[in-house]
């Protein structure tokens, strides 16, 4: 018979509870994940997954940085990943979080804790990461070389994952939600839903776009459970192990977002 694993999770703080008293999109934004948070704690894993990472909570202070600074106000579009990746998000506390564009030009700051269970092969050392996650990278690069600012791209779009762990074998293999036994994987992903269609409420977005074919199938059957009318598209993922992605992620995006009518979006004036 096989142990289930109860993977703990750091203690929620007190200035957590504090903020969330506040009425901001950010305050009601972090609530969500907060509630989402405690929901994920009452979950078990079995094989394939020995090693679970919350970078909602062991990163706290720089995923709180990242959203008091760019979620103030509702948004048109929102940017969807799957789950965090080992030197991205799962370093910073930012979606497709590579670490050199999250402090040079998102200008993240924040100390960056452990998970309670580290796997030898993939500690966290936060900022001070030096290993650079591709698709971050791509993710990031191509918007800041699209909106030159920051507040360019956020005035009116934001970056969100489905869900906030990220999962590892035994060896320290990075797994995805997918690799969870069946019944584990939906109990997950519907937790998950659940707190992407109150995400969704709160940020007020016309249109959310996943990145990858596994975050647009998962927002749309999200939404259609709901009921609520979200219109849904999808992008290439700029994974490495894309060779297409590998051959001009950025072209491909930048054809895409035009084609969707996002592009304006991104290149206004923002005063």
């Amino acid at each position: 018979m096989e142990t289930e694993r109860v993977f703990p999770s750091l203690s929620v703080p007190l200035e957590m509870n504090m903020l969330l008293e506040g009425q901001s999109v950010a305050s009601r934004f972090l609530q969500v994940e907060l509630n989402l948070n405690l929901r994920l704690k009452e979950l078990c894993f079995t094989d394939p997954i020995h090693y679970v990472y919350n970078p909602v909570e062991y990163a706290w202070e720089t995923h709180r940085c990242y959203v008091d600074k760019y979620c103030q106000s509702t948004k048109e579009v929102l940017f969807l990943g799957m789950n965090p990746g080992p030197f991205g998000m799962a370093q910073t506390g930012v979606p497709f979080g590579e670490v050199s564009h999250v402090k040079e030009w998102l200008q993240i700051t924040g100390k960056v804790e452990k998970p309670e269970k580290e796997h030898p092969k993939r500690p966290i050392r936060g900022l001070d990461c030096t290993q650079s996650e591709v698709s971050g990278a791509r993710f990031w690069g191509y918007f800041k070389n699209t909106c030159k600012e920051p507040k360019a791209f956020f005035c009116s779009c934001f970056v969100h994952n489905h869900c906030p762990l990220i999962f590892m074998s035994e060896s320290g293999k990075n797994l995805t939600p997918s690799d969870l036994p069946a019944a584990q994987r939906e109990q997950l992903l519907q937790i998950c839903d659940d707190a992407l269609c109150q995400a969704v409420q709160v940020l007020g977005v016309k249109m959310v776009i996943g990145v990858g074919k596994f975050a647009e199938q998962r927002a749309r059957k999200a939404f259609s459970a709901a009921g609520m009318e979200v219109r849904v598209e999808g992008v290439m993922h700029p994974s490495p192990r894309n060779p297409i992605a590998n051959k001009g992620w950025e072209n491909i995006i930048h054809a895409k977002l035009q084609e969707l009518e996002v592009l304006h979006l991104l290149t206004r004036t923002v005063l």
